[in-house]
């Protein structure tokens, strides 16, 4: 895994702890084709994904310029 790849990690970690109640569930996955999947407590689902999914809008934002500066596509999942 490249330390751009890492960062990216790292940052979906610490953002998602500290929107949810249970930051000691919040587990991020990153595998080689790109896909990052974040695994929160079932109660703590909707405080990820927001209003209308503005949270995981904004997340997935943040993603997306983090992806256009290590050149490469990232996809983030929720998962309960």
């Amino acid at each position: 895994m490249s330390e751009a790849a890492a960062d990216v990690r790292v940052l979906i970690e610490k953002i998602a702890k500290w929107m949810v109640d249970a930051p000691d569930e919040v587990f991020v996955e990153q595998f080689d084709d790109g896909v990052i999947e974040l695994e929160v407590a079932e109660g703590d689902v909707g405080k990820i994904i927001g209003r209308q999914g503005r949270n995981v809008r904004a997340l997935r934002a943040l993603l997306n310029a983090a992806a256009a500066r290590a050149r490469k596509r990232y996809t983030l999942e929720v998962i309960d």
